[in-house]
């Protein structure tokens, strides 16, 4: 058994985000010692680990509570596993290509700003035209 900073440095959480995922459910309440600190299992720290990685590859927590679920079902089907993957997938994708749309906007304005030391600012011209539309 473990306390919350040992189940910390051991699954790459801080204690902080070990409480708020018990908080909000992702994570059962951890068991308590007499003088009420919480104390956590092997088997909590793979959980704990699982979830960092799951959070490293940009899962929600929504989408890392179903992949709990999965993991902890061994008569699961791996098509429901592949399913959420396969989705999330599709969710990095479409950002991507956002970030891709944002950069050459950025690029664009940036080649046809002259960079001196006049006020005229393509840039600028072009953020304050979106602020007048909102």
């Amino acid at each position: 058994m473990m306390n919350i900073g040992q189940a910390a440095t051991a699954s790459g959480i801080s204690a902080k985000m070990i409480r708020h995922y018990e908080t909000v459910g992702l994570i059962e309440k951890a068991g308590r010692t007499e003088a009420g600190y919480r104390v956590y299992s092997k088997r909590d720290v793979e959980t704990l680990r699982f979830i960092r990685r799951g959070r490293d590859l940009g899962f929600s927590l929504d989408q890392i509570k179903d992949l709990l679920t999965l993991w902890q079902d061994h008569s699961r089907a791996s098509s429901d596993v592949k399913q959420i993957a396969l989705t999330h997938v599709a969710e990095l994708e479409a950002k991507m290509e956002q970030l891709r749309e944002m950069a050459d906007t950025l690029r664009h304005l940036a080649q046809n700003c002259q960079g001196n030391n006049r006020p005229d600012c393509p840039i600028l011209h072009d953020l304050a035209s979106n602020v007048a539309k909102t």
